[in-house]
């Protein structure tokens, strides 16, 4: 069989013998993005491999996470309670650039930056996160978030700050609309999250407000613990319409604030949250490492990329199989692509990764649940698996209890992987 001559495939044919990098004094870690998969990568390679040369190329001075941003809509936090710098990384030795990847050259292990700049490497970290589908949904783009804010992704801050704003400029018996996007995208229970701590906002100060949320699904993650809790602690605030019942949006006017479902339903909202689909970032796509998916094919072994070996793909940019995409699995990923470059720089034969997986939701302050899993490398079908018996959800019932201390342990939970991921 004569196999067509394509960049793709010369590329994968180049970089199909093994690298002959092994570890000098001090190999070239790169990594790209400064997240939950990024920075952890970084701050893990120096305290754990010393010997490597870690450097950070993330394009902004300060990292607002996506994780308890819903907090802030809610008005639990300020946006300083979830923004981090670099010092701490800096200070641990890594070098940290903020300049923006603009081209990959996996062939001869290079990076070129906006500001012209050229970095070579041994092996790569690669942690870009998402980016959103605009052309997914007619009527919708960047321009229409500044009407209809997506909120997800945290950058700067600026979109949670404006969809904050929004809910406190609505009058009280307004209606918020939320758009929910199919699946896989990040954070799968994070829109019930938002519904949950949106709707504790309203219930204190615009109490007459109803929340519409127009969904592409017909289930979601915790969605039995979700709607008890809708029950109890909001009752007839919330509408979740799924898709059969003619939730799926696939239309949007940010002038007239109207929502179109594919059944041809308009609904005038007063504050409109629009998540579309997403794909890899563009550094991903446009560099050819992700598949039909949108998302980046991996060695479940070793994380790196199918397409370009060398380069560990990590968090929300790769295809995961049944691994749900968020940032406690993004630093589990990271611990373990570190540990297979590092590994692999040695000549020695990659340790066997086990990936952790715990995902706590608020739906108040003092009221939180949580989904727990444990995954390994199937490297016989090439993709991950759940640890059989290892995962579960908070019990249903009436436990204010419960809720309270699972509430405590997220906090904890976010106080500690921020400092994993930071070094302060």
């Amino acid at each position: 069989m004569t196999i067509p001559l394509t960049r793709r495939t010369l590329l994968g044919a180049t970089l199909a013998a093994p690298s002959l990098v092994h570890a000098q004094a001090a190999a070239r870690l790169l990594v790209v993005g400064g997240g939950f998969g990024g920075a952890t990568a970084a701050s893990f390679a120096r305290r754990e491999y010393p010997w490597l040369d870690v450097t950070l190329v993330e394009q902004r001075q300060s990292y607002v996470t996506c994780p308890y941003s819903n907090r802030v809509l809610a008005g639990d936090l300020a946006l300083p309670d979830i923004t981090h710098g670099y010092e701490g990384l800096r200070a641990m030795g890594v070098r940290v650039i903020h300049d923006r990847a603009v081209h990959l050259d996996p062939v001869a292990r290079r990076l070129r930056l906006g500001g012209g700049e050229t970095l070579s490497y041994d092996r790569m970290i690669l942690s870009p996160g998402i980016a959103l589908r605009y052309e997914a949904l007619e009527g919708y783009d960047e321009a229409a978030s500044t009407r209809m804010p997506h909120a997800w992704i945290a950058a700067d801050g600026a979109q949670i700050t404006l969809l904050r704003r929004q809910l406190e400029a609505m009058p009280d018996g307004g209606v918020v609309g939320l758009v929910i996007p199919p699946n896989p995208y990040r954070c799968p229970p994070g829109p019930y999250e938002r519904i949950s701590l949106i709707a504790s906002y309203l219930s204190k100060h615009k109490p007459r407000s109803k929340i519409l949320a127009l969904d592409a699904k017909d289930t979601f993650s915790k969605q039995a613990l979700f709607q008890d809790a809708w029950q109890a602690l909001y009752p007839g605030m919330i509408e979740w319409v799924s898709a059969t019942n003619d939730g799926r949006v696939v239309r949007v006017d940010p002038e007239a604030m109207v929502l179109e479902t594919e059944f041809g339903t308009h609904h005038r909202v007063d504050v409109a949250n629009v998540i579309p689909p997403q794909t890899a970032a563009a550094i991903a796509t446009e560099g050819e490492l992700a598949d039909s998916t949108g998302w980046v094919p991996v060695n479940p072994r070793t994380l790196e990329s199918r397409i370009a070996p060398g380069i560990h793909v990590v968090g929300d940019a790769m295809f995961p199989g049944p691994m749900p995409k968020s940032g406690f699995l993004a630093n589990s990923e990271a611990k373990a692509a570190v540990s297979a470059a590092a590994a692999l720089l040695r000549g020695a034969a990659p340790p066997e990764p086990v990936f952790v997986n715990t995902c706590y939701s608020h739906i108040g302050p003092d009221y939180a649940i949580s989904v727990a899993n444990i995954f390994h490398a199937d490297t016989g079908a090439g993709s991950f698996l759940e640890v059989p018996g290892s995962g579960g959800t908070s019990p249903r019932g009436g436990l204010p209890e419960q809720r309270r201390l699972e509430a405590l342990h997220a906090d904890g939970w976010y106080a500690s992987i921020t400092r994993d991921m930071f070094g302060s």
